[in-house]
Protein backbone atom coordinates (compact mmCIF):
# COMPACT_ATOMS: atom_id res chain seq x y z
CA UNK A 1 0.00 0.00 0.00
CA UNK A 2 1.34 3.24 -0.57
CA UNK A 3 1.33 6.12 1.80
CA UNK A 4 -1.21 8.30 2.15
CA UNK A 5 -0.74 11.69 1.08
CA UNK A 6 0.56 14.00 4.02
CA UNK A 7 -2.33 16.76 4.77
CA UNK A 8 -2.41 20.43 4.95
CA UNK A 9 -2.06 20.68 8.63
CA UNK A 10 -0.92 23.39 11.23
CA UNK A 11 2.26 22.40 13.41
CA UNK A 12 0.38 21.60 16.44
CA UNK A 13 -1.40 18.70 14.56
CA UNK A 14 1.66 17.53 12.31
CA UNK A 15 4.61 17.50 14.45
CA UNK A 16 6.17 14.75 13.17
CA UNK A 17 9.04 15.36 10.64
CA UNK A 18 7.41 14.14 7.34
CA UNK A 19 10.35 11.39 6.72
CA UNK A 20 9.92 9.97 10.05
CA UNK A 21 6.38 10.03 9.48
CA UNK A 22 7.20 8.15 6.06
CA UNK A 23 9.63 5.85 8.06
CA UNK A 24 7.04 4.97 10.62
CA UNK A 25 4.15 4.29 7.88
CA UNK A 26 6.09 1.85 6.21
CA UNK A 27 7.03 0.14 9.26
CA UNK A 28 3.38 -0.28 9.99
CA UNK A 29 3.60 -4.07 10.66
CA UNK A 30 6.66 -3.55 13.00
CA UNK A 31 4.52 -0.63 14.71
CA UNK A 32 1.53 -2.84 15.08
CA UNK A 33 3.52 -5.73 17.23
CA UNK A 34 5.43 -3.01 19.23
CA UNK A 35 2.06 -2.11 20.27
CA UNK A 36 0.69 -5.37 20.85
CA UNK A 37 3.38 -6.34 23.29
CA UNK A 38 3.23 -2.81 24.94
CA UNK A 39 -0.90 -3.94 25.80
CA UNK A 40 0.53 -6.91 26.94
CA UNK A 41 2.73 -5.51 29.27
CA UNK A 42 0.35 -3.20 30.07
CA UNK A 43 -2.20 -6.00 31.86
CA UNK A 44 0.40 -7.67 33.68
CA UNK A 45 1.64 -4.00 35.33
CA UNK A 46 -1.98 -3.41 35.98
CA UNK A 47 -2.57 -7.63 37.09
CA UNK A 48 -3.01 -6.69 41.00
CA UNK A 49 -5.71 -3.68 40.04
CA UNK A 50 -7.01 -6.32 38.00
CA UNK A 51 -7.48 -8.50 40.96
CA UNK A 52 -8.71 -5.96 43.29
CA UNK A 53 -11.98 -4.58 40.95
CA UNK A 54 -15.03 -6.66 40.08
CA UNK A 55 -14.67 -8.51 36.65
CA UNK A 56 -18.17 -6.10 35.05
CA UNK A 57 -15.93 -3.04 35.67
CA UNK A 58 -12.51 -4.74 34.23
CA UNK A 59 -12.97 -2.09 30.73
CA UNK A 60 -12.15 0.95 33.49
CA UNK A 61 -8.95 -0.33 34.69
CA UNK A 62 -6.13 -0.55 31.75
CA UNK A 63 -6.14 2.66 30.39
CA UNK A 64 -2.71 2.79 28.57
CA UNK A 65 -3.25 -0.90 27.24
CA UNK A 66 -6.32 -0.39 25.88
CA UNK A 67 -4.97 2.75 23.84
CA UNK A 68 -2.10 0.65 22.50
CA UNK A 69 -4.24 -1.72 21.73
CA UNK A 70 -6.90 0.70 19.90
CA UNK A 71 -3.55 1.76 17.79
CA UNK A 72 -2.21 -1.35 16.66
CA UNK A 73 -6.01 -1.65 15.51
CA UNK A 74 -6.41 1.27 14.20
CA UNK A 75 -2.81 0.80 12.12
CA UNK A 76 -4.12 -2.78 11.06
CA UNK A 77 -7.08 -1.51 9.72
CA UNK A 78 -5.80 1.13 7.64
CA UNK A 79 -2.76 -1.03 6.25
CA UNK A 80 -5.75 -3.57 5.52
CA UNK A 81 -7.99 -0.83 4.14
CA UNK A 82 -10.91 -1.18 6.20
CA UNK A 83 -13.20 1.60 7.36
CA UNK A 84 -12.16 2.14 11.26
CA UNK A 85 -13.31 5.59 12.50
CA UNK A 86 -14.38 4.59 16.27
CA UNK A 87 -10.77 2.85 16.65
CA UNK A 88 -8.87 6.08 14.80
CA UNK A 89 -10.50 8.12 17.08
CA UNK A 90 -9.78 6.30 20.41
CA UNK A 91 -6.45 5.49 19.15
CA UNK A 92 -5.77 9.23 18.55
CA UNK A 93 -7.10 10.34 21.54
CA UNK A 94 -6.07 7.48 24.01
CA UNK A 95 -2.33 7.54 23.16
CA UNK A 96 -2.32 11.38 23.05
CA UNK A 97 -4.10 11.14 26.74
CA UNK A 98 -2.51 8.25 28.39
CA UNK A 99 1.08 9.26 26.84
CA UNK A 100 1.06 12.38 28.79
CA UNK A 101 -0.98 12.03 31.78
CA UNK A 102 1.12 9.23 32.65
CA UNK A 103 4.70 11.06 32.57
CA UNK A 104 2.65 13.30 34.42
CA UNK A 105 1.94 11.59 37.28
CA UNK A 106 5.14 9.93 37.41
CA UNK A 107 7.49 13.00 37.12
CA UNK A 108 5.41 15.38 39.31
CA UNK A 109 2.98 13.44 41.74
CA UNK A 110 4.37 10.15 42.05
CA UNK A 111 8.54 9.77 41.70
CA UNK A 112 10.35 7.47 41.16
CA UNK A 113 9.72 5.65 45.22
CA UNK A 114 10.86 2.05 45.52
CA UNK A 115 10.29 1.42 41.54
CA UNK A 116 13.12 -0.07 39.71
CA UNK A 117 14.75 3.03 38.10
CA UNK A 118 14.76 0.69 34.67
CA UNK A 119 11.18 0.74 35.06
CA UNK A 120 10.42 4.13 36.31
CA UNK A 121 11.37 5.76 33.10
CA UNK A 122 10.66 2.95 30.89
CA UNK A 123 7.18 4.01 32.11
CA UNK A 124 7.97 7.58 30.96
CA UNK A 125 9.84 7.73 27.94
CA UNK A 126 7.02 4.57 26.24
CA UNK A 127 3.88 6.82 27.44
CA UNK A 128 5.96 10.15 25.66
CA UNK A 129 6.30 7.76 22.35
CA UNK A 130 3.07 6.73 22.87
CA UNK A 131 2.03 10.49 22.69
CA UNK A 132 4.05 11.20 19.65
CA UNK A 133 2.53 8.45 17.83
CA UNK A 134 -0.61 9.73 18.07
CA UNK A 135 -0.73 11.84 15.52
CA UNK A 136 0.39 9.41 13.07
CA UNK A 137 -3.24 8.75 12.79
CA UNK A 138 -4.16 12.36 11.35
CA UNK A 139 -2.01 11.12 8.35
CA UNK A 140 -4.14 8.16 7.63
CA UNK A 141 -7.21 8.83 8.97
CA UNK A 142 -10.26 11.78 8.27
CA UNK A 143 -12.06 11.04 11.48
CA UNK A 144 -15.68 11.49 10.93
CA UNK A 145 -17.29 13.64 13.38
CA UNK A 146 -19.89 11.14 14.84
CA UNK A 147 -16.75 8.91 16.03
CA UNK A 148 -14.65 11.66 17.22
CA UNK A 149 -17.76 12.04 19.41
CA UNK A 150 -18.48 8.53 20.51
CA UNK A 151 -14.81 8.33 21.95
CA UNK A 152 -15.31 11.19 23.75
CA UNK A 153 -17.98 10.55 25.53
CA UNK A 154 -16.59 7.03 26.40
CA UNK A 155 -13.16 8.66 27.83
CA UNK A 156 -15.70 11.59 29.64
CA UNK A 157 -17.27 8.41 31.40
CA UNK A 158 -14.14 6.92 31.46
CA UNK A 159 -12.49 9.88 33.75
CA UNK A 160 -15.83 10.14 35.46
CA UNK A 161 -15.34 6.64 36.84
CA UNK A 162 -12.25 7.01 37.60
CA UNK A 163 -11.84 9.82 39.84
CA UNK A 164 -15.91 11.15 40.97
CA UNK A 165 -18.25 8.80 41.37
CA UNK A 166 -17.47 5.34 42.95
CA UNK A 167 -18.52 2.25 41.16
CA UNK A 168 -18.65 -0.56 42.69
CA UNK A 169 -17.29 0.51 46.02
CA UNK A 170 -14.41 2.74 44.61
CA UNK A 171 -13.23 4.78 41.59
CA UNK A 172 -11.31 3.15 38.91
CA UNK A 173 -8.14 5.18 38.16
CA UNK A 174 -4.63 3.55 37.98
CA UNK A 175 -3.66 3.16 41.69
CA UNK A 176 -1.16 6.47 42.66
CA UNK A 177 1.56 5.83 44.69
CA UNK A 178 1.34 9.77 45.89
CA UNK A 179 -2.40 9.11 47.55
CA UNK A 180 -1.37 5.92 49.52
CA UNK A 181 -1.28 6.62 53.13
CA UNK A 182 -0.64 3.59 55.43
CA UNK A 183 -0.71 1.02 52.99
CA UNK A 184 -4.30 2.59 51.59
CA UNK A 185 -5.27 5.18 48.89
CA UNK A 186 -6.70 8.49 50.43
CA UNK A 187 -8.66 10.24 47.53
CA UNK A 188 -8.95 13.11 49.29
CA UNK A 189 -5.31 14.42 48.96
CA UNK A 190 -4.38 17.08 46.48
CA UNK A 191 -2.94 13.99 44.66
CA UNK A 192 -5.94 12.98 43.32
CA UNK A 193 -7.17 15.83 42.26
CA UNK A 194 -3.68 16.71 40.30
CA UNK A 195 -4.17 13.74 38.66
CA UNK A 196 -8.20 14.24 37.93
CA UNK A 197 -7.69 17.63 36.46
CA UNK A 198 -5.07 16.54 34.20
CA UNK A 199 -7.14 13.26 32.90
CA UNK A 200 -10.19 15.45 32.21
CA UNK A 201 -8.31 17.81 30.69
CA UNK A 202 -6.42 15.45 28.22
CA UNK A 203 -9.39 14.47 27.18
CA UNK A 204 -10.78 17.56 26.42
CA UNK A 205 -7.09 17.97 23.94
CA UNK A 206 -7.47 15.06 22.25
CA UNK A 207 -11.34 15.76 21.18
CA UNK A 208 -10.81 19.10 20.30
CA UNK A 209 -8.04 18.42 18.19
CA UNK A 210 -9.70 15.15 16.28
CA UNK A 211 -12.57 17.88 15.19
CA UNK A 212 -9.98 21.09 14.39
CA UNK A 213 -8.01 18.23 12.39
CA UNK A 214 -11.40 17.67 10.46
CA UNK A 215 -11.96 21.23 9.74
CA UNK A 216 -8.73 21.85 8.92
CA UNK A 217 -8.61 19.27 6.18
CA UNK A 218 -12.20 20.50 4.94
CA UNK A 219 -11.09 24.54 5.09
CA UNK A 220 -7.74 23.37 2.98
CA UNK A 221 -9.18 20.71 0.91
Amino acid sequence: MSLPDRPRLPLYLAPIPRRVEDLALRLAWPLVAVNLLGTAFGFWYYRFQFADTPGWLWPLVPDSPAATLFFALSLASWKLGREADVLHAAAFVGCLKLGLWTPFVQLLLNGQGDVAAWLYWFLVLSHLGMAVQAFLVLRYADVALWATSVVGVWYWLNDVFDYFVAVGGDVHHTYLRAEVVAGRADHGLAAHDHAAAAAVTLTLLGVSLLYVARAKRAERG
